[in-house]
């Protein structure tokens, strides 16, 4: 089993190779990634293969998405640290941790209880408590503490959740796969007073995203 300074070795190579390379520049954001160690996320038989260049399962049919996209889709967020953060799809907690380093509150949705359970357990073991999770269809997204200034959603939609634009503060981003199952499109949505703009940041591939405004 690698020790903690094979792991902090890997998480540099990761960021550097994987993520600063194809083009992400926010150096808070680069920091974070270097600094949370990826493997406790996922079972101690897959941590070394924790920084390797594509997902990984964490059970329930889900996965820990690639290094790069997680910080793809942070980096679209474009967060200061003075932002309430939804995030639709807990997981392993990896996104969630991150968001929780980069904005000042994260709210997380997550539909299997199990996985949930976990993902409370490792951010409370790395001491990350500004985070709230909830077990639920986060298709809805959680109304109950909206506004929020950014969602992101880690799971592909056939179309975009209508709630989770009615929760976004005036100027709040969006960011979510939609298209097909196996293949969607990584959009960022940004709420200009009744409009909504929309940019295509390019090809991804998700599990679905499941409940009444979903699959």
């Amino acid at each position: 089993m690698a020790g903690v300074n094979d792991f902090a070795v890997r998480r540099r190579r990761m960021v550097q190779d994987q993520i600063a390379a194809r083009g992400v520049r926010d150096q808070r954001l680069l920091t974070v990634m270097q600094e949370i160690p990826r493997h406790l996320f996922m079972e101690q038989a897959l941590w070394r293969r924790a920084y390797e260049d594509h997902p990984l399962p964490i059970g329930g049919g889900q996965t820990i998405s690639q290094p790069f996209i997680v910080a793809l889709m942070t980096d679209a967020l474009g967060l200061t640290g003075r932002e309430k953060v939804l995030e639709i799809g807990t997981g392993s907690g990896y996104q969630t941790a991150i968001l929780a380093k980069l904005a000042d509150w994260v709210f997380s949705v997550e539909r299997l209880p199990e996985l949930s359970r976990k993902a409370q357990t490792v951010l409370e073991e790395l001491k990350i408590f500004n985070v709230n999770l909830l077990v639920g269809d986060g298709t809805k997204g959680w109304p109950e503490e909206a506004p929020y200034d950014a969602i992101i959603v880690t799971a592909g939609a056939p179309v975009t959740p209508r709630p989770l634009v009615e929760q976004l503060t005036e100027g709040g981003r969006l960011v979510v796969p939609v298209g097909q199952r196996g293949e969607q499109s990584l959009l960022r949505l940004t709420r200009r007073g009744d409009k909504v703009l929309q940019e295509d940041l390019g090809g991804c591939r998700f599990v679905d995203l499941v409940g009444e405004y979903g699959w």
